[in-house]
């Protein structure tokens, strides 16, 4: 006689991999989110599998944390290591750009991925560097995404959760729960936060509204409005001085003041009203310059750039930022400092030889720029890289004294420079203002190309001067203006300048 055991009865779900994968870069808190979801499937007893792939660095390379989960068994799952190309269930990503990569990657399929990510942004070190504006279009990202992804859930999760006094972490897993994703109940999202034991009331909180957001839906964050304009501060005699000024820019054409004004209050915050005088005598000039009949075109760009050009950025301007008020203010307020917490704040400084012979008197730092062996020496005394924690008295003193001699800026070597360069470049521009208006706009607005300092001042200015070259290759062409401006906008495409190369033979090859 033969007996048959009864089939043993199977779970329909075993064999069945869920894979998830999280997009994160550093201080997103990537592997916190990692670690409940793992713990989470665990304890619902999953057999889990977390791993992660570092980027290149931060900003410039996300983490990828993967997970894959399936109901435990006696058969004991093999789990991949990575994720593959249409071969992933949910991604989350913790910025709006990493769910543009995750899309470029493949990871996200409309058959079968739900795509959860955040819109705010953190800007990538390609964003910054480019001399131009390089921030990509978020707005490209969010269709790319709406095609892809069988599912898609966003919102700003990183203001949901600071709203909360949490991080974005929590936030995504609460979305994470809100989409149904995973065969949980929300109270198993809520335990294994609890079992985190660290900041677990901020966290489930964070975890509440980011699981409405998934749910419901949520309006983005109202951006806020312009800042109120900023006032001028001083004692008396000084503010006489300046409500002169500012009467003086008001006796300007009503298409010029808004522009005058706000040109003016950089300079003089820059320097004195004595400065701001200067500034305000140079833009009166050109107005005189100018019929108008452009819509004053000329005029505003010169009370643009005019005030970008006086109020340049050197050693003295660098440090009196670094020790304003309002700035250790906005630095605590971003990191989220409460009541007596303390602050530790370092500040990186590498100063090149040129920059030590430009705070030299004019005369003196001429003779210094002028001499090999000065400078060579310059360089080994101070060409190193430094850091000054302003958080100490010692340091910060270091900077206030040095933001303190806007007195001395008038006499050094590079005020000199700058104003010489200034004076050039006005009048280079507005030597063609009779002949062609237009081109003589797009000279001024050249002056975008020079900016920062340091090797980033140094490489502004080698392109400011291929494209202000550049004007004598088009003088009497009918669309001279127009080549400018694409010069301009080609040297703001890469540091390298191989654009602005490329360009430059163009319009040779025409003349």
């Amino acid at each position: 006689m033969n007996f048959v055991l009864p089939a043993k009865e199977t779970d329909a779900r075993v064999g069945q991999i869920i894979k998830l994968a999280v997009m994160a870069v550093g201080g997103q808190g990537g592997g916190v989110l990692t670690g409940w979801i793992e713990a989470m499937a665990r304890a619902q007893g999953y057999a889990c599998q977390a791993t992660s792939v570092a980027g290149v660095a931060q900003r410039t390379g996300a983490t990828i944390y993967y997970v894959e989960m399936t109901p435990a068994s006696d058969q004991q799952p093999i789990f991949a290591l990575a994720p593959a190309g249409g071969d992933v269930d949910v991604l989350i990503a913790a910025e709006m750009m990493e769910v543009g990569r995750a899309v470029m990657r493949g990871f996200v399929t409309p058959d079968r991925t739900t795509l959860i990510g955040s819109t705010h942004r953190a800007l990538a070190v390609s964003e910054k560097t480019a001399p131009g504006d390089a921030i990509a279009s978020s707005d490209e990202v969010r269709a790319a995404a709406e095609i892809a992804a069988q599912r898609l859930i966003l919102a700003d999760m990183d203001a949901l959760a600071v709203g909360q006094g949490s991080v974005i972490s929590a936030s995504l897993f609460g979305a994470l729960a809100g989409s149904g994703a995973l065969p949980f109940p929300r109270e198993a999202y809520e335990d294994a936060i609890r079992a985190g034991g660290k900041g677990v009331e901020p966290s489930l909180k964070a975890f509440g509204v980011g699981f409405e957001a998934a749910l419901n839906g949520i309006a983005e964050p109202v951006k806020a409005g312009p800042k109120p304009a900023p006032k001028m501060k001083g004692a008396r005699t000084q503010m006489q001085k300046w409500e002169a000024l500012v009467a003086r820019a008001q006796g300007l054409p009503n298409a010029v003041q808004q522009m005058a004004l706000t040109g003016l209050m950089k300079v003089v915050d820059f320097q004195d009203t004595t400065y701001g005088a200067g500034y305000l005598q140079r833009l009166e000039n050109i107005v005189d310059l100018d019929t108008g009949a452009q819509g004053w075109e000329l005029s505003v760009t010169a009370a643009k750039y005019i005030a970008n050009a006086m109020a340049y950025d050197d050693i003295i301007r660098v440090a009196d930022l670094k020790t304003r008020g309002p700035r250790f203010n906005r630095i605590r307020e971003e990191m989220g400092v409460e009541g007596q917490q303390l602050v530790q704040l370092t500040e990186f400084f590498h100063p090149r030889a040129e920059e030590i012979a430009s705070m030299m008197p004019a005369r003196m730092g001429a003779k210094w720029e002028a001499d090999p062996k000065r400078m060579a020496r310059l360089d080994r005394w101070f060409n190193k890289g430094r850091r000054l924690r302003t958080h100490t008295l010692r340091s910060f003193l270091m900077l206030h004294f040095l933001g303190g001699l806007k007195g001395y800026r008038m006499k050094t070597r590079r005020h000199e420079v700058e104003v010489a360069h200034l004076e050039t470049w006005l009048d280079q521009s507005l030597s063609v203002v009779e002949q062609d208006y237009a081109l003589a706009v797009e000279m001024l607005k050249n002056r975008r190309l020079v900016k920062g300092y340091s090797d980033t001042h140094v490489r502004g200015l080698s392109k400011f001067a291929t494209v202000m070259g550049a004007a004598t290759l088009l003088r009497g062409r009918g669309d001279a203006a127009e080549w400018m401006a694409r010069l301009r906008e080609a040297a703001l495409q890469d540091p390298e300048g191989k654009a602005l190369e490329g360009a430059i033979q163009t319009v040779r090859s025409f003349v």
